[in-house]
């Protein structure tokens, strides 16, 4: 579903973006082929020229070509907004200079055009979507050796005992967050594994458990139409849990950097968790006089 999502917001994008690129074409809002009279100072092969409403000298190279020319200028602070605005959106790679076609009109005069710019936008929702597929598989293909080792990790501590004298050692924090549980129940495994695969910083590892477990405590539920306290509770708990380790993702974009954020991560995470649970008791409280 979130795929025809994002597939329709890229179409609409483009469509939005052809719209606008059209609009300022038939406005010619970037001046595309007006020529522009600038003054010389000096003349040879570096011209030092003033644009027209602009007192500050700008020097360019003049590369001549048959009858045709060309004036290279260099793209600074200095031009008029307009000129770099030119230079940012032009299709050339080359931002840093602009190539302005031009003839020599008098001992003082050079007509020239600023480059031809079009389908601004267009171009740059282009750009940016290509360059998010780049990221998106660079950050795909990074994350591979690190979901291997804490996978395989979960492996090793499941086949050892590790996980289930974790699930053990929750179980009485697990019975007051979910009174009505039966305590034998597969829910109550199923919640306590997700919860360690989150503190873990396994958040891939804690999907699966996490649908499974809800699958559980809706198989409980009396109201089918209507959340659980349980249900609510592990949602929640979901939501804010609490990370001793680094999510995956963040060890895999930061590296050896993530350590710096290691009690960071804890204190507000835990703070999180904590208001989550005492915002579903207090709910379940008041939901409970409101039916008695």
């Amino acid at each position: 579903m979130l795929n025809y999502i994002f597939g329709g917001m890229i179409v609409v994008s483009l469509v939005f973006a052809l719209w606008q690129d059209i609009g300022d074409l038939r406005r010619n809002t970037w001046q595309n082929g007006e020529e522009i009279r600038l003054e010389v100072v000096t003349f040879g092969e570096d011209v030092r020229f003033r644009i027209p409403g602009d007192s500050v000298i700008h020097v360019g190279d003049w590369r001549p070509d048959g009858d045709e020319a060309e004036l290279v200028v260099p793209v600074t602070d200095a031009l008029p907004k307009r000129w770099r605005d030119v230079a940012a959106n032009q299709e050339s790679s080359r931002k840093q200079e602009l190539r302005l076609p031009s003839r020599r009109v008098d001992v003082d005069v050079v007509a020239s055009t600023l480059p031809v710019v079009r389908f601004v936008k267009l171009r740059a929702i282009t750009k940016a979507a290509f360059d998010m597929a780049e990221t998106a598989v660079t950050l795909a293909l990074g994350l591979i050796g690190v979901m291997a080792l804490w996978l395989g990790l979960m492996q090793i501590a499941d086949r050892s005992g590790v996980i289930k004298i974790v699930v053990k050692g929750v179980q009485p924090f697990m019975r007051k967050l979910f009174p009505s549980l039966p305590p034998d129940h597969p829910a109550m495994g199923l919640i306590s594994l997700n919860l360690a695969a989150n503190v873990l910083g396994l958040g891939n590892a804690a999907t699966p458990l996490g649908l499974k477990a809800m699958e559980e405590l809706q198989g409980l539920n009396e109201d089918k139409e209507t959340a659980s306290d349980p249900m609510i509770m592990f949602l929640a708990l979901n939501t804010s849990s609490v990370q001793i380790l680094p999510p995956v993702t963040l060890v895999a974009l930061m590296g050896l950097k993530v350590n710096e954020l290691f009690f960071s991560i804890l204190i507000a995470t835990f703070f999180s968790t904590l208001a989550a649970v005492l915002a579903v008791k207090w709910f379940e409280r008041k939901s409970r006089r409101a039916t008695v």
